[in-house]
């Protein structure tokens, strides 16, 4: 008896897939548009979710993100990045959280606490471009490391 459960140990443990990445995550499935989500921490997965997809195409629309925190954020910088076939087309980078001008609720968080965001969120284009791409973003802290990290796959095919 001892000999067979030894021997299910051993084949769980040998079946047993070891990965570094993150599950891709669904945000949004509709027929005409589709949002799914990674994390590109080898560390760390966060949570995050959209109330209803059909709202994004009005550009404002309620999110719901949560994340522990690995380090303080004394400062934050996000970096934003648009990938197209494997190539940014389009880089933007921005810094949320300056010792003398915190721009979000929590700049200035310690590593350990929790930050749980729920409300709205503006785009800021006309329109949501159509096709399919990848948007990347990753926020680093004062000393350069990365606070949260995700890749976002959109299908979009709504017309406008």
């Amino acid at each position: 008896m001892k000999a067979s459960n030894i021997l299910k140990l051993i084949l769980v443990l040998l079946c047993i897939n070891i990965s570094t990445e993150w599950p891709t995550h669904t945000v949004c499935k509709e027929s005409n548009l589709e949002i799914y989500y990674k994390s590109c921490d080898p560390e760390q997965d966060f949570a995050f979710s959209i109330d209803q997809c059909p709202d994004i195409p009005s550009h404002t629309f309620n999110i719901r993100a949560a994340i522990i925190l690995r380090h303080s954020i004394k400062q934050l910088y996000a970096k934003i990045k648009l990938i197209i076939n494997g190539k940014t087309v389009l880089s933007y980078s921005e810094s949320l959280c300056e010792p003398d001008d915190p721009k979000l609720i929590f700049c200035g968080k310690k590593k350990g606490e929790h930050i749980y965001y729920e409300g709205p969120v503006t785009l800021g284009i006309k329109e949501i471009p159509q096709g399919e791409y990848t948007i990347s973003a990753v926020l680093t802290n004062e000393d350069g490391i990365t606070v949260a990290c995700a890749d976002f796959n959109v299908k979009n095919y709504l017309d406008y």
